[in-house]
């Protein structure tokens, strides 16, 4: 991977932006570039906007909408088919073991984010063949 990846985050706590940023700083493997967005509708308004993004990471719960199974479908609706990884401090919840029917591609819980999962996350949904 030798292109910049840029990865659009999508959570209302801008705690999490910051921890983000220092997480993707100490991935060695890639160059990444880290868009925020607090709301939903940022995050539609930039993707819209025609801006380069290569994966979008979503909170699981973003106000007002109720979780991910409204936000994801609403991403897909405005055309962005790469992948989405829902992002939560719980995964216990049923409904996450149905995550791909809403348009994500994986969900992972935050206290295990760290350079390694990332690179992971990186090679298997962004290598190109």
């Amino acid at each position: 991977m030798t292109e910049p990846i840029h990865i659009l985050l999508v959570d209302d706590d801008p705690a999490e932006n910051l921890i983000m940023r220092g997480l993707m700083k100490r991935v060695s493997s890639a160059e990444i570039h880290l868009h925020y967005c607090e709301t939903i509708e940022a995050a539609l308004d930039f993707i819209t906007s025609g801006k380069l993004v290569s994966m979008v990471l979503m909170d699981n719960r973003l106000q007002p909408q109720a979780d991910f199974r409204e936000t994801v479908p609403a991403m897909r609706q405005q055309g962005f088919i790469g992948p989405i990884g829902v992002i939560s401090s719980s995964l216990a919840d049923p409904y996450f073991q149905k995550f791909e029917e809403y348009g994500a591609d994986f969900r992972i819980d935050k206290a295990e984010l760290d350079p390694t999962a990332i690179e992971f996350i990186l090679r298997e949904y962004l290598t190109r063949t």
